[in-house]
């Protein structure tokens, strides 16, 4: 309890939602250093993602949403399902309005408003929309320790903000190496890679301040950025990560992801 009164839960979220940040910045800046990235170990990166986050979205986020829902007398599942199925509803809305394109599809496959930008521009912003709702649910995590209650841990919160930095490392890498093979040198690869990841502290900031001002929300903010985690990986990464085979590979790889931010949550929360 003394951690937290002795910071700032939305200082924290942004220092937390930088961390994230820079990890994908630093997935990006693998353009430095090698001139493409194996079609295999993409997909395990991305099935490793998917495990991490679908993970969170239960350990760090739903569960706690419905253990705070108990606590203020509501029925435990409802704030919760609300949440997550409006979470998901804003992706879909997003995901229909943003135009943007996802690595290894043909720029006619770009998705969202119709519109003349170039596809590098297009790619940044298909991983700029996973990142909204990671951001959130850092952000979110760490507001709720302005409530004190006994279902918000820093250690939990910490574990969320590593489980996304190690998760964004691929995520970095999936934007970076698709712009240099479509022709932009490696400098403007890792910019436009680690830019994808700037929404994060900007979202986490915006979560963290919500919940701080509106405790009573808190159920809803948190399995809101579970859903919205949560349609990312089934609309978006799923699919990517076994695009052109691997499937068993992938499928693996999220397997593990998940058992690892599982022991991260159940360790340090």
């Amino acid at each position: 309890m003394n951690s937290i009164i002795n910071y700032d839960p939305v200082l924290l979220a942004l220092l937390a939602t930088l961390f994230t940040w820079l990890m994908t910045a630093l997935g990006a800046s693998v353009v430095f250093f090698v001139r493409s990235v194996d079609r295999r170990v993409l997909n395990l990166s991305l099935g490793f993602a998917a495990g991490i986050m679908i993970a969170a979205s239960f350990w760090s986020l739903l569960a706690p949403a419905i253990e705070m829902s108990a606590v203020q007398g509501s029925l435990e599942w409802l704030p919760p399902t609300v949440g997550f199925l409006l979470g998901g509803l804003f992706l879909a809305v997003v995901d229909r309005v943003l135009p943007h394109v996802h690595p290894g599809c043909a720029l006619d496959e770009a998705e969202g408003i119709k519109t003349t930008w170039h596809k590098n521009r297009l790619l940044v912003l298909a991983v700029t929309l996973h990142n909204i709702p990671e951001g959130l649910a850092v952000g979110v995590v760490f507001g709720a320790l302005a409530s004190g209650a006994a279902y918000s841990s820093l250690t939990a919160a910490i574990a969320l903000a590593i489980g996304i930095g190690i998760q964004n490392l691929p995520e970095g890498a999936a934007i970076s190496m698709p712009l240099r093979g479509e022709g932009l040198s490696r400098m403007k690869s890792f910019m436009y890679g680690q830019l994808s990841g700037i929404v994060e502290p900007v979202a986490g900031v915006a979560g963290a301040l919500l919940v701080t001002l509106f405790t009573p929300i808190l159920p809803y903010a948190l399995s809101f950025a579970a859903g919205a985690m949560i349609f990312v990986v089934i609309e978006d990464i799923i699919p990517e990560c076994q695009r052109e085979g691997n499937v068993d590979l992938a499928t693996v790889a999220a397997m593990v992801g998940f058992v690892i931010m599982m022991i991260l949550d159940v360790a340090l929360g």
